[in-house]
């Protein structure tokens, strides 16, 4: 579909993709960088939902779309699908990750401690507004610690399980190259719990926080506590055509794990995962996840709802879709409203013409 009555046609249209660019100003390798340096968790953002590790091209995405984020998500998964697919990396278990967050809300004395790294979680929101009056803000000078934290922390599940707090582990029912892979396959329901997690990893941050306030809120079974909330940077360790594993390097994830009430005698988790360090997703996505079993259909936490209506290209893209001309359509229903009209006059005047035909009594 095009603007067929604008005037001007097709190059009305160049004209405003113009207009646009312009608004954006010249686009420079300085920009993107400084887009990279200076918002690091909007980077992380935008690389979780568009299933792309590259801080580069994610600040590149930005700086082309004027920091509109489903813009930028498309565009870079657009960039995505034209790359070839040259191996895959060895699964990442958590006490191999370079923690730098590490927090229970479960309970107060975990394996390893709390570590509560770089947050605002515990700090006062003031807007910094000397800065515009010439005044920098130059952040205080981290203290460092008279004995520095373990660079690895275990994992809490399995401590929980050596408690006999979770069920044990089954082995897994599908080969690491035979697991579905929500990018080249379509998301069919009822979704196996790796598409239902790798969905929830790329889904649109917003979306996912507000279907997971709606169950902790009430709509979902399960109120949730955060059994084990992880921010860190994984290596991605790949193996060579002749072999070797080797580490192609670390990317910075997030994870959450949240319980609630117990199944079958053990406490129930709820898992999720992104690229980038964005824990509100993560404590959403695990509380989706802990509902999923139990969640009415039709419930803003039943599995097919959440996984449609976070997905924020196609959302997006659907919900854009409706500034394109809808000519024929909406004349239909003018026709129709119109014809509605004509036969409700008609039948009125049909009526008045035979209630002054009526003989008189």
């Amino acid at each position: 579909m095009a603007y067929v009555a604008t005037r001007g046609g097709e190059k009305a249209i160049e004209q405003a993709e113009r207009l646009f660019r312009q608004d954006l100003g010249t686009i420079d390798a300085s920009r993107v960088e400084t887009i990279q340096q200076t918002m690091p968790y909007l980077i992380d953002r935008v690389m979780g939902e568009a299933s792309l590790y590259s801080e580069e091209l994610a600040a590149l995405a930005l700086a082309q779309t004027g920091g509109e984020l489903s813009e930028a998500v498309l565009v870079l998964r657009a960039w995505r699908t034209t790359q070839p697919r040259i191996a895959i990396a060895r699964p990442v278990q958590q006490d191999e990750i370079l923690t730098q967050r590490r927090i229970s809300a479960a309970f107060k004395d975990i394996p390893g401690g709390q570590i509560l790294g770089p947050t605002l979680d515990y700090s006062h929101r003031v807007l910094a507004t000397d800065v515009l009056e010439g005044k920098p803000y130059a952040p205080p000078a981290v203290d460092a610690a008279a004995k520095p934290a373990p660079a690895q922390q275990p994992s809490l599940a399995d401590w929980q399980r050596q408690q006999g707090l979770l069920a044990p582990t089954s082995e897994p029912d599908v080969a690491l190259e035979d697991i579905p892979d929500l990018t080249r396959e379509p998301l069919l329901f009822p979704a196996s719990r790796a598409h239902r997690l790798q969905s929830l990893a790329r889904a649109e941050t917003g979306g996912v926080l507000a279907l997971g306030y709606s169950a902790m809120r009430g709509y979902g079974n399960a109120h949730p506590t955060v059994n084990e909330l992880r921010l860190g940077e994984a290596e991605v360790v790949v193996r060579h055509p002749r072999g070797t594993e080797f580490s192609a390097g670390r990317v910075r994830v997030s994870q959450a794990e949240v319980t609630s009430k117990e199944k079958g005698g053990f406490l129930d988790l709820g898992f999720a995962a992104t690229f980038g360090w964005n824990e509100v997703k993560v404590i959403a996505a695990a509380t989706l996840d802990l509902n999923s079993a139990e969640a009415p259909v039709g419930s803003p936490v039943h599995e097919e709802f959440y996984l449609y209506h976070t997905e924020s290209v196609e959302a997006s893209g659907f919900c854009i879709h409706f500034k394109l001309p809808h000519y024929v359509t909406f004349q239909s229903t003018l026709d129709a409203m119109r014809d509605a009209k004509a036969k409700k006059a008609a039948a009125e005047q049909k009526g008045a013409i035979e209630r002054q035909t009526e003989p008189a009594e």
